[in-house]
């Protein structure tokens, strides 16, 4: 493991001001709430439905209460130059509602599009809301539900290829990157599309030109 902190660089700031500071997972509120809650609530589901809560949100509870918890172990890591040990409870890895593993899963998500994926060309994003029905049938279907995004990033991307055409650029691509999201501001479920659009038509010759096409019209 290479060195992350200032005890192998007197060049660098103090250890203190680098160093790694676990979170106390178990002292947050969300945490408590659920960890007091959480037998009553499934009581509860399952009284109401002999099925009982769906199996995979069950996990999503119990994964998270045991995410950043000490008693539910943890790694240690050790510097090859200095030595300097770091301990780092497991996490959850959970995609539900954990704000740790989502947050950490956001930003590396988000770098890697900016670093890797993305060009530096005008972007805009799309969103694509549903009617109610559809959405509660989206949440259990996954097939639909990338049926769903396979016809409105076709639409998208034919949109931009009509823009294209009218403005004198008759080849070339676009591209999109969607991420869907199945909540609310409330927290209700509600299943829909963010979508990032490259503005424009990138051609595909050894120059790798992109014509942008910002300007929109009232027909558009």
């Amino acid at each position: 493991m290479a060195c992350a902190t200032a005890a192998c660089d007197e060049r660098r700031a103090p250890v203190a001001s680098l160093g790694y500071t676990p979170r106390q997972a178990e002292r947050t509120v969300l945490h408590q709430v659920v960890r007091e809650n959480l037998e009553t609530f499934l009581a509860t589901a399952a009284r109401a439905d002999p099925a009982g809560l769906p199996a995979f949100l069950e996990q999503e509870f119990r994964g998270f209460l045991d995410c950043g918890v000490w008693a539910r172990g943890f790694a240690r890591f050790q510097c090859d130059t200095c030595h300097a040990e770091t301990l780092v409870p497991f996490s959850c890895k959970r995609r539900g509602f954990c704000p740790s593993c989502g947050g950490r899963r956001m930003a590396a998500g988000a770098a890697d599009l900016v670093d890797h994926i993305l060009p530096h060309v005008p972007i805009r994003q799309w969103v694509l809301s549903l009617p109610h029905a559809l959405r509660y049938r989206l949440a259990w279907d996954h097939v639909l539900c990338r049926a769903v995004l396979t016809i409105y990033t076709r639409a998208l991307l034919g949109f931009e290829r009509r823009r294209g055409r009218r403005r004198g650029v008759v080849d070339g691509r676009s591209g999109t990157v969607t991420a869907i999201q199945r909540f609310g501001s409330g927290l209700q479920l509600n299943v829909h599309y963010h979508t990032l659009v490259l503005e424009g038509r990138r051609v595909c010759d050894r120059a790798g030109r992109h014509h942008a096409l910002r300007s929109r019209s009232t027909p558009d």
